[in-house]
């Protein structure tokens, strides 16, 4: 399918039309036609192409796959402004595997605060300073958090659980969850463990079903065209990612674009170093997950500028996990996902979601 060409709009100027801007013609549901994606959704129901992300976070059936094909004749679920109910959302179909390397916090660390072993039967363990998904600092602890504890609530004999954090990422996988000083951990990428099943990641831990998924976009300059309508778009591109992100999907099996030498991958200590070589013409393109991205386009006064393309680089579900020795690994798991298929069947889901992605598009725009 072509491309979307109103895309090229700089993202101060999207936003600045705001929900309102088209509420009147938004409806519940609309119908996929030819030609149709969803960023040409979004500007028609809610006069905000930006708006994407609440259309395509409300309708799981979509996750996993690309943003601009999608079906003629699938019905999506459209989150009007206003709107107070929702149709059940179904389960989600699978989605591909990440690996476990979110992207870095978007905020100021805070001091790492030692957690104490709470005293009820599932201890879950949080990633901190990870907004809008899971920060101590953000309404209802996250998205995710939030999620989480709907989930229990869900889930087939609730049990007691507690939430704890730990601001330093590299202890949570090991040792706290693989000695299990904690039950179960959230959230992480998962890795594609059947293509490589000897990481450590797939050797340890259990991988809940996805909680949600997350949308790695390209950023490029607006006053230059950047095609990526197929992966061979970007051969001999130079793309910037900061060290320690993952890059499995700038390398996957179908795409090999590191294996093979058909981009080069400049690699920065910070999304801002990325943003600088951008203008200055060193790289062609910084590629970072939508809400990172969007954000430091703001911070770093660039939203006139820089354009985020409309095709992904990829779409990354964000998981639970548990180690594969707790002597209740499988049970939990099972209570988890059980719970989460519930959730994902009422308009709870919806709601939180939708809630949180609002928040954090309102954060961005003040």
């Amino acid at each position: 399918m072509g491309g979307f060409s109103k895309c090229t709009v700089g993202v101060a100027t999207i936003f600045a039309l705001g929900w309102a801007g088209n509420a009147l013609a938004c409806q519940p549901t609309v119908t996929v036609q030819s030609g149709d994606n969803l960023f040409s959704i979004a500007e028609e129901q809610l006069g905000d192409m930006s708006q994407w992300s609440a259309i395509f976070y409300a309708n799981p059936e979509v996750q996993g796959g690309s943003l601009l094909d999608i079906d003629p004749g699938t019905v999506l679920r459209i989150p009007c402004p206003g709107a107070t109910d929702h149709a059940p959302i179904p389960t989600p179909q699978p989605v591909a595997e990440p690996e476990p390397n979110p992207e870095p916090p978007i905020v100021t660390p805070q001091p790492a605060v030692t957690a104490k072993r709470p005293d009820v039967d599932v201890r879950l363990l949080a990633r901190s300073n990870y907004p809008p998904f899971a920060d101590q600092t953000w309404p209802e602890q996250g998205m995710l958090s939030e999620l989480v504890q709907a989930i229990f609530s869900e889930a087939p004999d609730p049990v007691t659980h507690a939430v704890s954090w730990e601001d330093d990422w590299s202890r949570q996988l090991f040792p706290m969850l693989d000695d299990k000083e904690f039950d179960l951990g959230f959230p992480w990428f998962k890795p594609d463990c059947d293509s490589d099943p000897s990481n450590r990641l797939c050797t340890h831990f259990h991988f809940s079903d996805p909680l949600i998924d997350v949308v790695i976009l390209l950023f490029a300059r607006s006053d230059a065209t950047l095609p990526f309508e197929v992966d061979s778009d970007l051969h001999g591109r130079r793309l910037c990612r900061p060290a320690g992100h993952f890059t499995h999907d700038l390398d996957r099996p179908d795409r090999l674009w590191l294996t093979r030498g058909l981009i080069t991958l400049v690699q920065p200590l910070k999304p801002e170093d990325c943003f600088n070589m951008l203008m200055a013409g060193e790289v062609d393109a910084v590629t970072l997950n939508e809400f990172l991205g969007v954000q430091k386009m703001f911070e770093l006064g660039l939203t006139e500028m820089v354009t985020p393309l409309e095709r992904p680089v990829s779409v990354e579900g964000l998981h639970a996990v548990i180690s594969k020795t707790h002597w209740r690994g499988t049970t939990h798991l099972y209570r988890f996902n059980a719970g989460l298929a519930k959730l994902r069947q009422s308009a709870r889901y919806n709601e939180i979601v939708s809630r949180h992605l609002a928040q954090f598009w309102d954060q961005i725009k003040s």
